[in-house]
């Protein structure tokens, strides 16, 4: 954070503390300063000034801390870090780097008031600059180029805030964060570290609309609910269905550049996971660890509940920041119902007006400005890069009613619904494909169209309509059972059968199963329609259905998803298919 203790100003009395809000009198403020809060300097935020009260957010735990003991100021919002060093690295809430503090503390539990840089201030980078002295540059120019990981070479961009104008002067060679590397003759100093309040988004030319998808490997996900690259998402559902499995999944094979990830008051183990995981992990595109493309954001359960209000917004400003260098960022939330419960305990103790069900009237325009700052836009500097925003979202029991989902579905436009059902019956990815959908499908189908197969999107809506029909034909069977349907439908429920299984299962623990590209889940779709189409030519031959479904070829469509060689296999397949089905009429 830019708020050091050595910027402090103005000092004020804490007069009551309720929790995480901490209310001070005489205090020189304004909205969203950060402050210093009691003897041992702990950071929060201003949230509300009424007349010489001043109402303050803590981000650190607050027992302890009484009134008299003093309020210090900055005069600066809350902001972030930003430079080389912030992939491959994991902070908390507020942009500490976790490593360094467990360091400076000699112990893996943190003391309050301990505060450390976003990036390392010390270490030098080799900076290969862009331009040369005479060339005009404008704010957001890329002026040189920093090897930041093995996979991502971070850009030296003018800062916003810069007038800019002709450059004086170019370094070479090896620099700290901090020492000017361009200097421009109106006097301004380019160094490689900027800082950006995390509530303002970045700024950028236009916003375009999104036409390339955001391959994740996941065949339910490519291959019948899209997200475009700039796109917003949100998975809903209860404990125990999946939503973590997923953003992980999502975090290790999407096809973005960079990954930010936010443990947004979860579980501790889950982050636990991606840090031991993910240095291990190859990025199927470059090779490379997948940690090399990843920012990891921990405000985990037990850590302050306001850090968790303010962890998205560090998210989302870093992933902001590297779209500005022209790269396509995915941000994961995991999950945004717990940044909406640490609002409603900031809002009770502020005693705002409840909403429904006790959240704040506001929570609405919150979950907005958050999802507003993903899309597909054309930088000032004239690049293009993407933020994808995908938020997991629990509502409590499962209840999709409840206003964190709902007001989440107003915004995003594709929406993958998991289904505890689903999940009990050990179907993962357990999302409902009665319920989700995606509202990307037409502009990412010519994608499709061009880059996989002309008739993608023909395959996709004759799959939705076997299992629509399914759905339909569940409860006429629930009451009469299957051998009272004729047999074209009970056919149908067999095809269907054979889409659940073998096409939406995927296992995330097999090494081939775990990534499906969009050619292998458009060759899995085709088999299943060609065991279709052979099975209904044998059904008019008047083959019993009871035959047509035991051939031997049938079950390995099951099977399709494990192959490494699946172009060979599916060709085979699909000849003894046809081979086995016309032997009987």
């Amino acid at each position: 954070m830019s708020a050091t203790q050595e910027t402090v100003r103005e000092d004020g009395i804490i007069e009551s503390v309720s929790g995480p809000v901490v209310t001070a009198r005489d205090l020189d403020a304004r909205m969203n300063d950060v402050v210093y809060v009691g003897d041992e300097g702990l950071m929060g935020e201003v949230i509300e000034i009424e007349g010489d009260i001043t109402t303050i957010q803590v981000y650190e735990e607050t027992s302890g801390v009484g009134p008299g003991e003093p309020v210090e100021n900055t005069g600066e919002p809350l902001t972030v870090d930003l430079g080389p060093g912030l992939l491959d690295s994991i902070y908390d809430g507020v942009q500490r780097p976790l490593d360094v503090l467990e360091t400076k503390m000699g112990s893996p539990y943190l003391d309050r008031g301990v505060d450390a840089p976003g990036i390392e201030l010390d270490k030098q980078w080799s900076f290969a600059p862009e331009v040369a002295a005479g060339d005009v540059v404008e704010p957001g120019d890329v002026v040189g180029t920093v090897e930041e990981t093995v996979t991502i070479d971070h850009k030296v961009m003018v800062p916003p805030t810069f007038e800019g104008g002709e450059v004086v002067s170019v370094e070479s060679g090896e620099f700290t964060v901090e020492e000017a590397v361009v200097e421009l003759d109106n006097g301004e100093e380019v160094t490689m570290r900027q800082e950006w309040p995390v509530r303002e988004a970045r700024p950028s030319e236009t916003k375009k609309t999104p036409r390339t998808p955001l391959i994740s490997g996941q065949r339910i996900l490519d291959g019948m609910f899209p997200i475009a690259k700039g796109g917003t998402a949100a998975i809903p559902g209860p404990f125990g269905s999946g939503k973590t499995v997923t953003q992980h999944q999502l975090a290790k094979y999407a096809d973005a550049d960079i990954i930010v990830y936010v443990g947004c008051g979860e579980r501790g183990n889950e982050m636990t996971e991606v840090i031991d995981d993910f240095p291990e992990l190859e990025d199927p595109s470059t090779g490379n660890p997948l940690m090399a493309r990843t920012s990891l954001i921990a405000n985990t359960s037990n850590m302050p509940v306001a850090a968790r209000e303010s962890c998205v917004y560090t998210g989302i400003t870093i992933a902001e920041y590297y779209r500005d260098m022209g790269y396509d960022v995915a941000l994961m939330a995991d999950s945004t119902s717990r940044w909406a419960e640490a609002m409603r305990e900031i809002s009770s103790r502020l005693e705002e007006m409840p909403g429904e069900e006790g959240y704040p009237a506001y929570l609405a325009a919150r979950l907005s400005e958050f999802y507003e700052r993903a899309g597909y836009f054309e930088n000032v500097n004239g690049t293009e890069g993407s933020v994808s925003a995908i938020g997991a979202v629990s509502p409590p029991g499962g209840d999709f009613s409840e206003p964190v989902t709902q007001n989440t579905l107003r915004i995003v436009k594709t929406f993958w619904a998991l289904d505890a059902d689903l999940a009990e019956r050990r179907h993962f990815p357990s999302i409902n494909w009665n319920e989700s959908y995606s509202l990307y499908k037409d502009q990412l189908d010519p994608w499709f169209q061009e880059n996989v197969e002309e008739d993608w999107p023909d395959e996709r809506q004759w799959a939705v309509d076997v299992l629509d029909e399914e759905a339909e034909l569940r409860e006429i069977v629930q009451l009469v059972g299957k051998d009272a349907l004729p047999e074209d439908q009970q056919l149908t429920l067999e095809v269907a059968r054979y889409l659940r299984e073998a096409y939406l299962q995927q296992n995330a623990f097999h090494p081939t199963d775990t990534f499906c590209p969009p050619e292998k889940t458009y060759l899995m779709l085709t088999s299943i329609h060609h065991f279709n189409d052979e099975a209904f030519k044998a059904l008019e031959a008047g083959v019993p259905v009871e035959e047509i479904i035991s051939i031997d070829a049938a079950p390995r469509l099951n099977r399709i998803g494990v192959q490494e060689d699946y172009e060979e296999y599916v060709a085979e397949l699909k000849d003894e298919i046809a081979e086995q089905l016309r032997e009987q009429y």
